[in-house]
């Protein structure tokens, strides 16, 4: 039997493991079970890989989605590693080929998308078959509360049933404490070892902006900023947004890509391998887009709508930096956003239980927009998680927001709800604070009312704020019937009364992100690089990269990370030996492209 050191080291490239990969390895190799919670871009998938190639026999691994599948097999056969997929891309001449190799134990690693594997003739199969252990990615997919949900997940119990003997390994980069124990309900892991690692990504940025209007101009110059020529995802609420979005963002000169299920199969197929492939792609996707893809050079991930839930904002801003070098994570949020949520989740057929967990989770995220104080501290405190003193890396920290005692104006905001008949929205009721005096207001006598022109103090925009964050608090509530309108909560008696006083943020106007404490920023496309690095070496190195990954007909990444292209470039081997002591670099990716790459060093040396 091979030890996981001497594996990790050999086939992988890595010296050390990082904690708890170590002991979670210990646990499988020992026969036990095992539920992983590590962020993305912690090493999950180590977690299994090696002890399947430790043990005797071939891992079964669990995966949700295709593209996912291909590239962790792309990735290991790079390595050195036999292993295979099935899943419906494969002919049946194909299929029966593969599973002729899982019975002859030709196969390190076998994955499997959960409908494949429930089905009767594969698990009469695995029988046959000497199975090393089975791991089960994307574990949070049991949860019928999450936004990932997969039926077929909640039947992957059988796993325990039929193979009790063999050590099973339920892996997930988010969970919060309920989704947790469904995990462990639902997949039978109630024996199993629990490890949960730190959930901080302390290289992504988080920076939330709020105000209405003028977001996509923001992205834009963030973009063009920030990131040009670098990777990103935009995630959008609506198929419709997102058309339009990555067709502006073409017309502007940006390499822009739309993914959505009203695609095609073959178009998203077609524009999720130009994402993969490609260099400086960037993807404008609905929530169907992300999970699983193991780009790690996505340099930043953009929201141009509120996302539902904490969970789902930790798991789509988790995409940026997996390689562990600088990333933003960037959102653009107004009161439009907050509105279309709440009508959303009143109005959906979901039972009453469904609805308050829903609801719940949309407080927290509304939460973690407004808040005033460091963000990655109250994201972190969400997955029960405390991080002791302020991060110094998300726009809370860099420039803390200025907050201000809007009793009053908050009392005036709600008198006029109040004496307009709570049916109105938020562009009227502004309307009606100003003195406005149009033709509907009249109609309405509204400009006979107590509340009429009182609101001089502030200007529109400030009013849509203050109405914004009176509503994320839940103290004026949303109509169900689609039309906007407000009335007031039990909750905000107390202010309306003035018997609570109330602390908001001030809105800000829109200036120039300022990148405080970022690492210069050199060559062409942006690329965070060392203050003595050669620009130049660094994009032969790349180009090295790209001209091996079309010969072999992977994305780039699958070559080589950008992480170990960096150390080479720091380190600037001169023989295969000093190339095969960098970190990422196997013992089969050496013998492969460690001449090719030395080539570069001799061809650009000084």
């Amino acid at each position: 039997m091979n030890q996981p050191l001497d594996i990790l080291r050999s086939v992988f490239g890595y010296e050390h493991f990082r904690s708890p990969q170590d002991e979670v390895i210990s646990t499988l190799m020992a026969g036990e079970d095992a539920l992983v919670l590590m962020p993305t871009g912690g090493g999950k998938s180590l977690c299994y890989q090696i002890p399947a190639l430790a043990r005797a026999g071939v891992g079964i691994v669990v995966s949700p989605l295709i593209a996912l599948m291909q590239d962790q097999v792309a990735a290991l056969r790079q390595a050195g590693v036999n292993a295979a997929y099935l899943n419906s891309t494969l002919s049946p001449s194909q299929a029966r080929q593969i599973e002729q190799q899982l019975l002859l134990g030709d196969l390190d690693m076998l994955y499997v998308a959960p409908e494949r594997l429930l089905n009767a003739r594969t698990l009469d199969l695995l029988e046959q078959a000497n199975v090393a252990l089975f791991a089960i990615d994307e574990a949070h997919c049991v949860s019928q509360w999450g936004h990932d949900f997969r039926p077929e997940y909640m039947q992957l119990s059988v796993l325990h049933q039929r193979f009790p003997h063999i050590p099973r390994i339920a892996l997930t980069a988010t969970a919060d404490e309920p989704t947790r124990r469904e995990i462990i309900a639902r997949l039978g892991l109630e024996n199993a070892r629990v490890f949960i690692s730190s959930f901080d990504r302390p290289n992504i940025r988080y920076r939330i902006a709020q105000g209405d209007g003028g977001a996509r101009d923001k992205l834009l110059r963030f973009i063009q900023d920030e990131h040009a020529g670098e990777a990103g995802i935009v995630y959008c609420l609506s198929r419709k947004k997102v058309d339009e979005t990555a067709e502006w963002l073409t017309s502007k000169g940006i390499p822009a890509l739309p993914y959505h299920a009203g695609l095609t199969a073959n178009t998203r197929e077609m524009h999720q391998a130009r994402f993969l492939k490609e260099e400086g792609i960037i993807m404008v996707a609905t929530i169907a887009f992300g999970m699983g893809i193991d780009k790690p050079n996505v340099r930043f991930v953009a929201h141009l709508n509120l996302p539902k839930s904490v969970e789902a904002y930790y798991q789509e801003t988790g995409r940026a930096g997996r390689d562990g070098l600088p990333a933003d994570a960037w959102m653009s949020y107004g009161l439009q956003d907050i509105i279309t949520l709440r009508q959303m989740m009143e109005s959906s057929e979901a039972d009453a239980t469904h609805k308050r967990v829903e609801q719940h989770k949309l407080d927290a995220m509304l939460g973690l927009c407004e808040m005033t104080s460091c963000r990655r501290q109250a994201l972190l405190a969400y997955f029960d998680e405390i991080l002791a003193e302020p991060c110094g890396n998300c726009d809370t920290c860099l420039e803390p927001p200025a907050t201000w005692d809007a009793s009053v104006p908050a009392q005036k905001a709600l008198s006029c709800v109040h004496r307009t008949g709570q049916r109105f929205g938020v562009t009227y009721l502004v309307d009606v604070l100003l003195g406005k005096t149009d033709e509907r207001i009249q109609r309405n006598a509204h400009d006979k009312i107590s509340t009429f022109g009182i609101g001089a103090e502030l200007n529109a925009t400030e009013w849509r704020g203050v109405y914004r964050q009176l509503i994320a608090r839940n103290l004026l509530l949303v109509d169900i019937e689609g039309h906007g309108g407000l009335r007031l909560s039990e909750t905000c008696r107390p202010v309306l009364r003035g018997e609570e006083s109330l602390w908001l943020r001030r809105e800000l106007r829109a200036t120039r992100a300022k990148n405080t404490t970022r690492p210069e920023r050199t060559g062409r496309t942006g690329r965070t690089l060392p203050p003595d690095a050669d620009p130049l070496l660094w994009e032969a190195l790349r180009a090295k990269r790209r001209e091996l990954a079309e010969e072999q007909g992977v994305p780039p990444y699958v070559i080589f990370h950008d992480a170990t292209l960096m150390a080479m470039l720091e380190a600037r081997p001169q023989s295969l030996m000093a190339m095969g002591n960098l970190p990422g670099v196997g013992e089969r990716k050496l013998q492969a492209y460690g001449e090719a790459f030395l080539q570069v060093f001799r061809t650009c040396a000084p």
